[in-house]
This record gives C-alpha cells, sequence and structure tokens, in this order.
C-alpha cells in the first residue's frame, strides 16, 4: 500500500509540475546552484528559494563538492585520480555551474520525475547545459569524461587550487580529506591563500606534533593577523559605532555588546524624556526594564513606530512593549502601506540623539548584523529631530511630512553634520553630488543598492579613475531592481558577503573626508516613500576610521564573492544553517532549508 501511495505521489508531482511550468511561461530565473547538477529554479518569481524549486539536470553527473562515496569510488579508479582529486575538480565544477547558470534565464523541459528530484533538460541562451557540462571536462555520461583534454586541464588546475576546509567558528582549518573537516555546520571552502592569517592549522591532518619549549600559540604567534579596525570612535560630540558580524553568529538578546550598554545607559540617566522613533521592537530584557524604571520615574516617553495595514504583516511583533509604557504614541498604520516608517533614532532629554542603520531587535543590538551607529551630543541637532519626529507624532507620515524651515548643517567641533529627513529632503541628489566630487576612493558597505542615480554616479566616478569598491548583502541580489549585475559589468569590484547576519549598513566613505549613515537603503523607495533619516559627516578621523572598518570586511569576504553570488541561507554563508534565523524569508530554517542539507 505505502509503495503504491509513493507512486500515485509521484505521478501527482510530475503532472503539477508539468502543469506549471506550461502555465508560467518558457523562462525562468536560476537564483540557487546545489552542485553542477542540481539547481534551484525561480518557477514563481518570488526571488526565493522554495522546496519545491529544485530541479535535477537530466542523464549527466558532474564533478561536485559533495559527491557521494560510491561516485567518489567509482570514479578514482575509472579516471586513475584520488579523492582529493575528485573535490578539487568539484569546486572548479562548481564555479563554472554558477558562472553559466546563477541568475541567468533559462527554458525548462520536464525529463521525468521521482521521489528524489524531479529531472529536467535545461536551456541556456540558446545552449543545452547538459552539453555545456559534459563539454566543460566536468561533466560524464555512461562512465566516460565528455572531454579528455578539458578534463586533463582542469585537473592539472585544480592541482595547484591547496583547498582547506575552514570552520569560521573554531578558527581552524582542515585539509580536504580530514574525517574531522566537515563536522561542523558553519564551514567553508576555500584556497588556502584566501584563510584568514590568524587561521590555525588542524593539529590531526597537518600532523603537528606539539613543540613543548614554544608556546601552544605557536602558530598562531607566527601567523600574521588581519588588522582589527576600533569598532568605535569618540570625539566627545560624536561616536560612531560598527558592529561586526563575523564575531556574532548568532543573535540573542543579553545586551552584552558595548551599543546595546550603551543604549541602555542613555535610558537610565535621562532625566526629561526619550523620543523614540524605530522601525520596530523585538523584546530585550534590559532595554524593556530600563524603560520600566524610566517611565517610574518620570521620564516621558513618547513612541513612533511602523505598522503594517494588517497588524499581522507588521515586521516587529513587539511594539506594543514600548506603546504600553508611552505617554503617547502613533504608527503609520493609517498610511500609504506600502511605505514604511524605517527611521531608527532616539532622542534622549531634547540634548542626545542616537541613530543609524541598527534594528532594536536581536540581530542588531547582538551585533550578528553589520550596523552603524552615530551618537550625537547637540542640543540644536537633537531639536531638528524633534520636530521630525512631532510631525510624525501628529500623525503625518512620509509626503505628508513637510520640510523644516532652518537649517540641517551643523558645526560640532571640528565636524561638520548635515541631517536628511525623508521624503521630504531629496538626499539622493546630495549623495550623487558627494559621488560626483570625489577624487581618491568611494566604499559602499550597504544592504543594497537600486537607486538608479546613485548607481549611473558610482559608474562615472570609476570610469574617471575613482577607486570604487561595493560590498552587499547577499538579499540585496535578489531585491527587484537590484545593480549589482550593472555596477559588476562595469568592472566596478563588488563583493557579496557571505555571513549568516546582514549587512545592514547603508553607508559610504568618501576621500578620508566625508561618511555617510543612517536607515535610508540606497533606493528609490528610501529617497522617496518611506521616512528615514540621512547624516553625512565630514571628519577625516571618522572617515578614515570607517574605511579602515571597510577594509576589513572586504579581506574577510572571499574574493570569489567578486564574481560569484553566496546565497544568504546555505552552506556558502557562514553559520547560516545553525543560527536559527529565516535569512532570505523564506519561512524555513537552518536545516529545514534545501540548501542546508
Amino acid at each position: 500500500m505505502k509503495r503504491v501511495l509513493t507512486y500515485i505521489f509521484i505521478i501527482l508531482s510530475f503532472l503539477i509540475f508539468s502543469t506549471f511550468i506550461i502555465i508560467k511561461g518558457r523562462t525562468y530565473n536560476v537564483i540557487a546552484i546545489n552542485s553542477p547538477t542540481e539547481l534551484v529554479v525561480d518557477f514563481n518569481s518570488n526571488g526565493l528559494a522554495d522546496r519545491d524549486e529544485n530541479v535535477c539536470v537530466a542523464d549527466i553527473e558532474a564533478f561536485g563538492l559533495e559527491n557521494s562515496v560510491d561516485f567518489k569510488d567509482k570514479y578514482s579508479k575509472l579516471l586513475n585520480i584520488s579523492n582529493a582529486d575528485i573535490f578539487n575538480l568539484g569546486y572548479l565544477s562548481n564555479e563554472f555551474a554558477i558562472k553559466t547558470l546563477e541568475n541567468k534565464k533559462v527554458k525548462v523541459k520536464l525529463i521525468k520525475s521521482n521521489k528524489d528530484c524531479k529531472f529536467v533538460k535545461i536551456t541556456v541562451q540558446n545552449s543545452d547545459y547538459a552539453t555545456l557540462l559534459y563539454n566543460s571536462g566536468f561533466g560524464l555520461k555512461n562512465n566516460k569524461i565528455g572531454n579528455t583534454e578539458k578534463f586533463k586541464k582542469n585537473l592539472e588546475i585544480s592541482k595547484k587550487l591547496d583547498l582547506v576546509i575552514f570552520n569560521h567558528h573554531s578558527n581552524k582549518y582542515h585539509k580536504i580529506d580530514c574525517e574531522y573537516g566537515l563536522l561542523a555546520h558553519d564551514v567553508a571552502i576555500i584556497p588556502k591563500k584566501q584563510l584568514p592569517k590568524d587561521a590555525i592549522p588542524c593539529k590531526y591532518c597537518h600532523n603537528i606534533i606539539k613543540d613543548k619549549k614554544k608556546s601552544s600559540n605557536f602558530f598562531v604567534n607566527n601567523l600574521f593577523s588581519i588588522n582589527h579596525p576600533p569598532l568605535s570612535l569618540d570625539n566627545g560630540d560624536l561616536k560612531i559605532y560598527h558592529t561586526d558580524y563575523t564575531k556574532h553568529l548568532k543573535p540573542d538578546s543579553k545586551c552584552n555588546t558595548d551599543i546595546c550598554k550603551e543604549f541602555v545607559s542613555y535610558i537610565n540617566s535621562s532625566q526629561n524624556s526619550i523620543d523614540i522613533a524605530i522601525y520596530g521592537y523585538e523584546d530585550n530584557p534590559s532595554i524593556t526594564t530600563a524603560l520600566k524604571n524610566a517611565n517610574a520615574r518620570g521620564v516621558k516617553i513618547r513612541f513612533v513606530y511602523d505598522e503594517a495595514s494588517n497588524p499581522d504583516n507588521t515586521f516587529y511583533k513587539a511594539n506594543y512593549i514600548i506603546a504600553n509604557l508611552a505617554d503617547y504614541s502613533k504608527s503609520d498604520k493609517d498610511c500609504d502601506g506600502a511605505k514604511l516608517m524605517h527611521n531608527k533614532f532616539v532622542i534622549f532629554d531634547d540634548k542626545i540623539v542616537f541613530t543609524g542603520s541598527m534594528n532594536f531587535s536581536p540581530a542588531g543590538l547582538s551585533g550578528y548584523d553589520v550596523n552603524d551607529v552615530l551618537i550625537i551630543k547637540s542640543e540644536p541637532i537633537a531639536q531638528l529631530y524633534k520636530a521630525e519626529f512631532e510631525q510624525m507624532l501628529n500623525g503625518k507620515f512620509h509626503k505628508m511630512k513637510t520640510k523644516h524651515n532652518y537649517t540641517n548643517t551643523f558645526l560640532l567641533g571640528n565636524s561638520t553634520i548635515e541631517i536628511y529627513f525623508s521624503p521630504q529632503y531629496k538626499t539622493g541628489t546630495r549623495i550623487v553630488q558627494l559621488i560626483i566630487n570625489a577624487k581618491k576612493y568611494v566604499y559602499v558597505p550597504t544592504y543594497l543598492i537600486t537607486h538608479k542615480d546613485i548607481t549611473n554616479a558610482l559608474i562615472n566616478a570609476h570610469r574617471r579613475g575613482v577607486d570604487v569598491k561595493i560590498i552587499t548583502d547577499a538579499n540585496g541580489v535578489t531585491t527587484q531592481n537590484s545593480k549589482n549585475k550593472l555596477l559588476r559589468d562595469a568592472n566596478i569590484p563588488l563583493k557579496v558577503e557571505n555571513y549568516a547576519g546582514k549587512l545592514h549598513s547603508k553607508s559610504m566613505v568618501i576621500d578620508d573626508e566625508f561618511v555617510i549613515i543612517g536607515s535610508m537603503n540606497f533606493s528609490n523607495s528610501g529617497e522617496n516613500k518611506n521616512d528615514e533619516n540621512t547624516i553625512i559627516v565630514k571628519n577625516n578621523e571618522f572617515a578614515q576610521n570607517y574605511k579602515a572598518f571597510f577594509n576589513y570586511l572586504w579581506k574577510v569576504i572571499p574574493d570569489k564573492y567578486l564574481k560569484f553570488n553566496p546565497s544568504s541561507e546555505g552552506k556558502d554563508s557562514i553559520g547560516s544553517c545553525n543560527d536559527g534565523v529565516d535569512n532570505n524569508f523564506n519561512g524555513k530554517t537552518d536545516l529545514e532549508e534545501e540548501s542546508c542539507k
């Protein structure tokens, strides 16, 4: 009976899948490469890797990083190569598949289906993918290599790769045939030359015998580490914080980070008022307790936040905690549901502003995400923020707001600070102007880039010889209107990050002179629809601090991601398969995700 039901299920799946392809049309986007012969094709065009979108390429085998033991045993004998050779060839084969298919439009024809996979013919740019794979020297049919000469060349190249298995959590690296190498979830297979300089060799697979006369840290002490820049800079009136997601692979609500502790200290020291304008709140016991105590001692708390027209669709669910404590609160629920109250600023006692890209959530406050925060001690700047806050508190959100009548440029110590609010200020116009005036470099760590004018300004800056480098979040690749491909096609070095947490910054640093920080993504919605705030700081010391942090991020992201795009949840993204987070927003977490299995 069980066998009959299995066959019925396979037949129904085959029919449903076939019908789906016919109904939806002929071309689809490949959004993930699990192996050279197993792909994720976006049949429903939602940009997400859904469970039923995995397909297998029919009638071909290929070298891959996850070849079975049977595959390795068979072909090591037939081709007279080692298991290590098969692994190295698999690395190159995966890169061939990514280069050929990822983010490309393909035609799909169903050939057969069983309980393991749906086997299809893939056509890319009018060529049969299986034939391309077969002729590349990585593909095999009937126990034979498709192109012997290319196979020999691939084998020669693969022997020079010197691949290792790097465990980011333990900072150890293993030989590719090490029995301990793949035990952890958060490992990356990379060329040895891309290892962090302080990585430690596994003593078992590298046959390390410890010399008792030398320090147990001998190997660490004799390796040059990547310079880790200061994560904060304080000149008295202005303080900047960066959070480093390479050190925090799981979010938590413990308030152990400096940024969370400092925020709590400002709540505890507030005497009169706390005005909170944030996208949303997830309970952090230390912050909640501090707000309750502030309320009890008579501090006036006011709260502005984002809320969808249907409350079930509101992203952050604990807004009620602050709303219940607040003397006054207001959401943008009754305004245009397609627009966001996306600010992340808090005003203490009408004289201190705490703002930046950080959401008040476990991911933000724990340092699991990369964020930047500015703490500004200035009554005039606080008054400008208060005027913006009170417009929203009075129900004027998004395009209902008006531009303020007084200056948005301030001299604070040795810094010049410009404040821009969206959508009533044309923030993008000012950012484009700064890029146009750049002479040396423009470095951009940002969640995404979809803004047309900013993109064109970056391309033009690169063409006139300015050093332009960009890092975006893995989720930013599949964002509608992403400009990543356009920027890469213009030969701008652009890396897609490969860590579990988000690169959540919305920042630029220009010419050791300007730093741009805030809540506004570099998008049309950020500039023209959502409620946002952006700060431009002109200060040499702060710009050099941010440049050092950018260069650190650039170094820890492998160079392969200058060309290829890691999935936001999968084995490429370090820590994403065991962090308890739905990193790509598709409703699946960790091992529920096909790419994590």
